[in-house]
């Protein structure tokens, strides 16, 4: 068979899209693209299995529609596989309907694993695979050809224009049992330099486990895809990594695990790389969580190797915290913050902004406690966008029961506006407190901080990096 994983090029007035396995979709004025760690595991995983695979982003590739074109129908596919999100289905939708009968069509994602049915009925997909898994399923798809008895739950499909499904998705692969993604089947390039995470490059991604320990974040629509965590063996990540380094020359791995594993996995991942002198040649970033990890772990994680940690916080406010399960307090937030900082480990924070029951003075509180920690050097890095309640998640589910949504069409669920109703005047108010916290990369406390743990040329050219992507920010989040 001929499969081919796609990323249909997306021209836009709004920016450069933002999709490859992202968690939250969103238009760049400045391009960043992210490696697709599932998407590229599956195709691996189709090559290892004796077909021929075509891995095309259009997006990442800065193709042309008619050059995306002449390469995909080159390839002659007889599967096509499409990523897709809830800002952009209904592009996919159409894009489907334009290809319909030329080959299979597939639809992966967290949008089409909340609403199969919909995506069946607004097109002419062949398959949705659901689930986070969808690596593992497009293998079982393939395999059992037209035999749908042979299907793992969790596909989609047509059968006498009736839709039809194998039941819900269950997540009991073993990940240890996928290959390693081959990073030249996959143009691992296109992803090593245009990411504002990476201080050193060529950087690349790897996932540790899939995907949350704490899965219970109602914003997150990734919950929708992974309910159930598991990990890989924390050998063979650092088998992957050193085969990394010594074969591409990464430079800098982030691990794009929605929290990394903690406990014994992480004390013998770090101590793993720290026995084979790794430290010395690469850099690792990771997203964790606050209030699990201690000084002395992050100390750990420093000698090891790490640079970066990414924690989400979403908001100041304890009531916020609470309605979003996050199982955190505003007091872990600072001295977690303070204890990785003082560890040696750089700090990246992600904030949102429009959530329906907080008004001025909660939104201000957000604003001075992200300048707070940006000025005291806490957080080297954050990031800020607007809640959008992607279907699948209990926020949707709230928000909609409530009259909470301002809008269910999706192309309007991109970040470029306000989708929940909040007891502010407009939209706008969201914009300026985005803008007031990015700004505050400009404070004193902050710029002496970035003068201070200036100590390379790959620090300038990370700063400078910096700069052009603060000012992307602003642009991202103008007045209406």
């Amino acid at each position: 068979m001929r499969i081919a994983i796609c990323y249909p090029p997306f021209k836009s007035e709004k920016g450069v899209a933002m999709l490859t396995q992202n968690r939250q979709f969103q238009w760049f004025s400045r391009p960043t693209y992210i490696f697709p760690v599932v998407p590229a595991t599956a195709a691996t995983m189709m090559k290892h299995d004796g077909h021929e695979v075509l891995f095309l982003d259009g997006i990442a590739g800065e193709l042309s529609d008619g050059e995306f074109e002449s390469r995909l129908s080159a390839f002659k596919p007889d599967y096509v596989v499409l990523e897709t999100k809830t800002p952009v289905v209904k592009r996919h939708w159409k894009w489907i309907d334009s290809h319909r009968g030329l080959w299979r069509n597939v639809l992966v994602g967290d949008h089409v694993t909340a609403l199969p049915e919909e995506s069946m009925a607004a097109c002419g997909v062949d398959f949705i695979l659901t689930g986070g898994d969808w690596d593992f399923l497009l293998r079982n798809l393939v395999q059992s050809g037209s035999d749908a008895s042979r299907y793992e739950p969790g596909i989609w499909w047509r059968e006498g224009g009736v839709a039809k499904n194998s039941g819900r998705f269950r997540l009991d692969h073993d990940l240890n049992s996928a290959p390693w993604i081959d990073r030249d089947l996959v143009n691992w390039r296109l992803y090593a330099d245009k990411n504002g995470n990476f201080r050193r490059t060529p950087g690349t991604y790897i996932m540790s486990g899939r995907d949350c320990w704490h899965a219970k974040c109602t914003f997150c629509s990734w919950t929708t895809l992974y309910p159930t965590y598991r990990t890989r063996n924390p050998i063979d990540v650092v088998d992957e990594i050193e085969m990394l380094v010594t074969k591409y020359g990464i430079r800098e791995i982030m691990d794009d695990s929605g929290s990394l594993p903690v406990g014994p996995w992480l004390e013998t991942f770090c101590n793993e790389l720290i026995k084979r002198g790794l430290p010395k040649k690469v850099r690792i970033d990771c997203n964790m969580r606050f209030g699990r990890l201690g000084f002395e772990d992050y100390r750990l994680m420093r000698r090891a190797g790490f640079r970066l940690v990414l924690f989400g916080v979403e908001s100041a406010n304890q009531k916020t915290l609470d309605r979003f399960a996050k199982a955190l307090k505003v007091e872990d937030v600072e001295k977690g913050c303070e204890w990785a900082h003082k560890a040696g480990l750089d700090v990246h924070l992600t904030f949102m902004f429009g959530h329906a029951w907080e008004g001025p003075a909660e939104i201000a509180n957000t604003v001075r406690f992200a300048r707070r920690l940006l000025a005291k050097g806490w957080a080297s890095t954050l990031q800020c966008t607007l809640t959008i309640p992607y279907p699948g998640t209990p926020l949707f589910r709230e928000l909609k029961e409530n009259d909470g949504l301002t809008t269910l069409d999706w192309d309007e669920y991109d970040m470029r506006r306000a989708i929940t109703k909040t007891p502010l005047a407009s939209e706008d108010d969201i914009k300026m407190a985005i803008r007031d916290v990015y700004k505050g990369f400009l404070q004193p406390g902050a710029l002496l901080h970035r003068l201070t743990t200036t100590r390379n040329l790959f620090d300038i050219a990370f700063y400078y990096r910096g700069l052009r992507s603060l000012a992307g920010h602003l642009l991202d989040f103008r007045r209406t």
